[in-house]
């Protein structure tokens, strides 16, 4: 007979969400996540078998939430430009919301944790690919100019969260005076910032302002 859940693995995964993006994935381990969460160590094996086992699936549900939120967000009828724009909105929202996450989750990626590797290499190409397909829609429309999409999508991708990853960086290792972090802060980690850097994005890659060189 199963043992019941009480809703035991929801209070990891909420525990996990808390101290992964402080910790990494190298740096979190079963007992100090289960303290956190106030759960017997034993319940942790019961409902994941490992740490890798628990970041995997704490991760992946993480990203189908937003992913489900992308592929919602197309739709029939819409100017392809309006499509991209709600695509990205989606995209560089979650980059806000998860920023610490992120920075961990590739910094453990570079580092050789193979979970955060085999998380990115799976899911990456999945939103990369809506993106794509809807930047070409829009260049097949005339919306958009035409350059090679990796381009446009880098371009992009550089405009509107590189600031974010390289801003909390430079936050979280104290590399700026407490003046220009608030500064960094107020004017460029908002939601009414990330904003304001797609409509810039978009109105640069206008078809109205001429194809590229």
């Amino acid at each position: 007979m199963a043992r019941p859940s009480q809703n035991i693995d929801q209070r990891l995964l909420q525990a996990g969400m808390e101290l992964l993006p402080q910790t990494g994935c190298r740096g979190l381990s079963a007992r100090r996540l289960t303290e956190h969460a106030g759960v017997n160590l034993g319940m942790f094996h019961y409902h994941f078998r490992s740490k890798d086992n628990f970041i995997r699936t704490l991760l992946q549900q993480t990203y189908e939430q937003m992913f489900q939120d992308l592929v919602l967000q197309s739709h029939e009828g819409v100017s392809p430009v309006d499509n991209l724009r709600k695509a990205v909105r989606v995209i560089a929202g979650f980059g806000l919301t998860h920023r610490q996450l992120l920075l961990r989750i590739g910094a453990d990626a570079l580092a050789g944790e193979q979970v955060a590797a085999e998380f990115l290499q799976a899911n990456l190409p999945r939103h990369v690919g809506v993106v794509a397909a809807l930047v070409a829609e829009a260049q097949r429309k005339g919306d958009l100019v035409q350059a090679p999409i990796p381009q446009v999508i880098a371009f992009i991708a550089g405009a509107v969260m590189s600031p974010v990853l390289l801003g909390s960086a430079l936050l979280e290792n104290g590399a700026l005076p407490a003046a220009a972090g608030t500064a960094l802060e107020q004017a460029v980690l908002t939601k009414k910032a990330l904003e304001q850097r797609i409509e810039f994005a978009l109105r640069g890659l206008s078809a109205h302002h001429g194809e590229m060189p």
